[in-house]
């Protein structure tokens, strides 16, 4: 007797290498393949954005930063739409009072783990490599406000979407919730390595933002297994990385060097 076909899948989808690939493919296109289409209309917009990022105008620096998050969104949505999984895979629904909760504790823990790397970074003396994103905001107070925005509106619901909802979800299918979670994680941060080579004096300033980004995929990753709502993490994503723009916005404004936060902690968790 033949199998249906959609058994046939749901076995495929349950080979552990055969899920490991789909979901680095998945964050190759998401990441590095869909954002270099979608952002094409801001380079034209301004070409300056090519060889002098900071000083192009604030319009064409939005556009790209906002543009990069849309092509994470568009190869979710590809993805959902080639497997037939639908937008009824996507587990995205209004928390419940517990739900709330494992938001404020998320929050909370990725302040904690941020000190701890942070104390670490300094006791130890070690090199810390920026995100290529600085790039395009530097100094600009007007571009961190913006940045607020964006993390908000694209940049937290565009990988939660991503990197929760459909790479960890899919692994889901091979591995456990907790394996799924650290492979998921891995990949996240294993995408960032160009984004902090591009700055980088040595392997060693790479790997410690790329070890950061993957502490806090953790923590993001499990929000989303114990609530299986992706609200959840998006909420607690968006708020710390909003925190971490606006003190580092207050910073810039009252001059104060010393409470600004460095480049790697404002945007470990925002690839471009």
């Amino acid at each position: 007797m033949e199998t249906p076909a959609r058994d046939r899948r749901t076995d495929r989808d349950a080979a552990p290498l055969r899920s490991t690939l789909v979901a680095i493919g998945l964050t190759i296109f998401g990441v590095i393949v869909a954002p270099n289409v979608t952002t094409l209309p801001a380079f034209l917009f301004d070409p300056a954005l090519l060889n002098a990022p900071a000083e192009a105008s604030i319009a064409g620096r939005t556009a790209l930063l906002t543009l990069n998050f849309v092509g994470m969104i568009l190869a979710g949505a590809i993805y959902l739409i080639v497997t037939d999984r639908g937008w009824s895979y996507v587990d995205l629904r209004m928390p419940s009072k517990r739900g709330w909760m494992y938001v404020g504790a998320g929050i909370a823990s990725m302040i904690v783990f941020y000190i701890l790397v942070n104390v670490v970074v300094t006791v130890l003396s070690l090199p810390s490599a920026e995100n290529e994103v600085m790039r395009y905001i530097e100094n600009d107070q007007m571009m961190v406000l913006i940045m607020i925005g964006i993390v908000f509106f694209f940049n937290a619901p565009a990988e939660e979407f991503l990197f929760r909802n459909i790479v960890q979800k899919r692994l889901y299918d091979a591995f456990s919730q907790t394996q799924a979670i650290v492979i998921a994680s891995a990949i996240f941060a294993l995408i960032h390595f160009a984004s902090y080579a591009f700055s980088s004096t040595s392997l060693l300033a790479t790997s410690v933002p790329i070890m950061t980004v993957f502490g806090g995929a953790l923590i993001f990753g499990y929000l989303y297994a114990k609530s299986e709502n992706l609200l959840v993490p998006i909420a607690a994503h968006a708020t710390f990385n909003g925190i971490q723009f606006a003190l580092f916005y207050i910073a810039l404004e009252y001059d104060l060097e010393e409470a600004a936060p460095t480049g790697e902690a404002i945007l470990a968790a925002v690839p471009l």
